[in-house]
């Protein structure tokens, strides 16, 4: 299928180019918090591609370069000539300057963190409505010392005295600071008057919307074939089942496969809780001793998720020939496997650029070349905190709406080492232990996840009773995060920790030390494996 965007809100996406920014996520986030659609572009797409997409405007991003280096990333000035509205951000207002005539120093005064802006253009259009000081987040060495002819100046810092520049006839605007951060105190304001009053783009990216334009889109897509779910209990599968069923009815029918690696109850919540509140056809496929004995012996982390994407794969496979002869509609097999595939996901893979919706192949997540189903990915454009939103209006309860993530593989890679029937009963309690106290402190929305990790390889010391036990670790991983990209771990308080520590250790044998997880990501990941 081609890479035709789904719905005519994201027909003039406003283009977020990456110049190697820490942040140019965060700005797509941005942007879409302002009820407007965006998606991330690399700098090295050509100003003709950026245009051909009729963008509704284009924010080019920060990043580590110096504009004048030797291979710095270079701003085509074709694109401040288009028309289209141009917001530029840090390195993204250098390019800008540099290309439009203006001169990019190396003055030797640095600004990094938190700084003082002096607003000079109070009644402009970025700065409308706002302080005439306000403390924005800096971070270059380079700065504007030259605007270029026809843009006002309409900010300053003690070190850069062009902190921001605005042209609205050309509907160019630029500001030397990161207004996507919440260190920027007027950051979100500054963006959503670029939006409004410099790009003049209506707020309509909203959740009741976007499942309109996904179901119809979904619905055209699919005709009269059948569609197959792979449907594992977690919040973007569910949310994908949801609004396919919505578009196609019993069209639909969704699998759900007891790998034996799941959550404890996670079950019996899919079979009641979901088919109760969407009314979707649900199989239920038992294959615990087939994913066991697959795993058998296997350590290495690559092939464990390798192993368990296979299984999947042959598993729905199966299904679908059941599906299409229980039903005996030879007339209409299934064609398509749905996949809760998310933003995140699509550029972490490197698939980011002019991402769709609906793809009859698949560059995320492992699956294997002889894959018998095109592939729905409804969800691939959102971040989960959308997805989150899409489910509420979908209907889907808020008990799995609100779930922590899950990794598609399960349990089976929160177990360090070789996966077996009773490591995972061991990980299961322990893991139900920490969610019900995590649960009970009213944490729920305020940590991303808490994946909790079996290091089955390692045994240590301990005194329980009045003997020693040589028994196992789990480490607790409760981390904050806006969508996975980046991560911090969560400041559990003290208390809560110390009441899940205790009762794992009380109530779970061969369990004697529960640890904690400091560390963000990057450097490391949120899952161990």
């Amino acid at each position: 299928m081609s890479d035709e965007h789904p719905t005519d809100l994201q027909s003039h996406p406003v283009l977020v180019v990456d110049f190697g920014a820490q942040y140019a996520q965060l700005i797509a986030r941005r942007v879409r918090e302002a009820q407007v659609y965006s998606e991330v572009v690399p700098h090295t797409t050509g100003a003709a591609d950026l245009l051909a997409r009729e963008p509704a405007a284009i924010i080019l991003s920060g990043g580590p370069s110096s504009v004048y280096a030797d291979g710095a990333p270079a701003l085509d000035r074709e694109l401040l000539e288009a028309g289209v509205p141009v917001f530029g951000m840090c390195y993204g207002f250098q390019a800008m300057a540099q290309a439009l005539g203006g001169t990019v120093s190396h003055t030797g005064s640095r600004e990094y963190g938190k700084t003082d802006a002096d607003i000079s253009g109070v009644d402009s259009t970025l700065f409308s409505g706002q302080p005439t000081r306000q403390t924005v987040w800096m971070s270059h060495g380079d700065s504007v010392t030259v605007a270029p002819d026809g843009m006002a100046v309409t900010a300053s810092t003690p070190g850069t005295p062009v902190a921001a520049f605005e042209d609205d006839e050309r509907h160019l605007y630029g500001v030397q600071w990161h207004p996507e951060v919440l260190h920027s105190e007027q950051g979100q304001r500054v963006l959503e008057n670029f939006l409004r009053k410099g790009a003049g783009i209506a707020p309509d990216w909203t959740a009741s919307n976007v499942v309109e334009g996904l179901v119809e889109t979904v619905r055209e897509a699919v005709g009269e074939d059948r569609v197959l779910c792979a449907l594992s209990g977690g919040v973007d599968s569910s949310v994908a089942a949801a609004l396919v069923q919505r578009a196609v009815g019993d069209q639909l029918t969704c699998v759900f496969v007891d790998h034996g690696l799941l959550r404890e109850g996670e079950a019996e919540q899919v079979e009641q809780d979901f088919v109760e509140a969407t009314g979707v056809d649900l199989v239920v496929v038992d294959a615990r001793e087939q994913f066991l004995a697959a795993l058998a012996g296997v350590t290495d982390p690559e092939q464990k998720r390798k192993i368990i994407g296979a299984q999947f794969i042959r598993v729905f496979e199966q299904a679908a020939r059941d599906v299409v002869k229980d039903r005996g509609d030879e007339q209409h097999p299934v064609k398509w496997l749905v996949q809760g595939t998310l933003y995140p996901d699509v550029v972490e893979s490197g698939g980011g650029e002019g991402a769709a919706n609906i793809k009859s192949h698949h560059n995320v997540g492992g699956l294997p070349d002889d894959l018998q189903f095109k592939l729905i990915e409804p969800l691939r454009t959102l971040f989960k905190d959308e997805v989150r939103q899409v489910g509420l209006e979908l209907g889907v309860p808020e008990t799995i709406v609100w779930r922590q993530p899950f990794p598609g593989p399960g349990l089976g890679i929160r177990i360090i080492g070789e996966v077996t029937a009773d490591r995972l009963d061991l990980l299961r309690r322990a893991d139900a232990i920490a969610r019900e106290e995590l649960t009970r402190a009213g944490l729920d929305r305020d940590i991303w996840q808490c994946p909790v990790v079996l290091l089955a390889d390692v045994r240590s010391v301990g005194v329980q009773g009045d003997g020693r036990t040589y028994g196992h670790p789990v480490v607790l991983r409760p981390v904050a995060s806006e969508d996975a990209m980046t991560a911090d771990w969560a400041r559990v308080p003290y208390d809560v920790l110390a009441v899940i520590s205790t009762r794992i250790t009380n109530e779970v044998d061969e369990v004697n030390r529960v640890v904690l997880d400091v560390t963000s990501k990057p450097p490391g990941t949120i899952e161990w494996e």
